[in-house]
């Protein structure tokens, strides 16, 4: 991703949780006022994924889980020179490329980024093949959105233990990727454009060990590929 994409992007972000709404919508955040990093309103109600992912499911996955990720993160930026910087800012900052195991600062705001990402890459009546910017895009990075499905089930399926499958943009082109635990695009200079998170909390409740079927979900019902083309960087 080209260095200027990359900092209008994040500047876009911190601007957006500056101003009390979520990164990617227009929703009041959640959370005490006086917090570096904020809960963002889901930009959905909680039972609007259904069937596909259950109110219950995000009721603990969103206001457990991610809601932990924002408590931890604040307490762990507290009094420190981080607490006046971007949540964007803060995760690359801590991160250690070359280390086994990142740092808790890192772990927890990345987590908070990265569920983020992952909200707004749903949307009640999405998924399907895209049409427009999107359709274009993987056309000419996989051949077909076909392809390209079969692609990202199989990144998604070989996730072995925790982590996160991204559709990014990345020289040029787009790619389906795998990181680990919280491990974020943003800090590997690739843009991302959705991400399914493959945490087994994230579908246990909904599809117990049948991760496949929960990824076809979210492919064939969920995905918001307009979230996806507005995330899309200069090339």
């Amino acid at each position: 991703m080209q260095r200027r994409t990359f900092l209008k992007w994040s500047v876009s972000v911190g601007a957006l949780t500056a101003l009390g709404m979520t990164g990617w919508g227009c929703s009041r955040d959640q959370g005490d006022a006086h917090q570096t990093i904020r809960l963002p309103s889901l930009p959905y109600r909680l039972n609007a994924l259904e069937p596909y992912l259950s109110e219950e499911t995000l009721r603990y996955h969103y206001g457990k889980h991610h809601k932990a990720y924002v408590d931890n993160a604040n307490h762990l930026v507290a009094d420190t020179g981080l607490a006046k910087l971007s949540l964007v800012e803060i995760m690359r900052k801590a991160f250690q490329p070359k280390a086994c195991q990142q740092n808790a600062i890192f772990n927890n705001t990345a987590q908070v980024y990265n569920h983020t990402f992952y909200w707004n890459s749903m949307t009640p009546g999405g998924g399907g093949s895209p049409d427009g910017v999107m359709g274009e895009w993987l056309n000419k990075s996989f051949g077909s959105d076909n392809t390209f499905r079969e692609a990202f089930i199989d990144v998604a399926r070989s996730r072995f233990a925790s982590g996160w499958t991204w559709l990014v943009q990345n020289e040029g082109k787009l790619d389906v990727i795998s990181t680990a635990n919280a491990i974020t695009p943003i800090v590997q200079d690739m843009q991302p454009l959705l991400v399914l998170d493959v945490w087994e909390h994230a579908y246990y409740l909904d599809y117990k060990n049948q991760r496949v079927k929960y990824i076809e979900a979210f492919l064939d019902h969920l995905v918001n590929w307009e979230f996806a083309a507005n995330n899309l960087g200069e090339t």
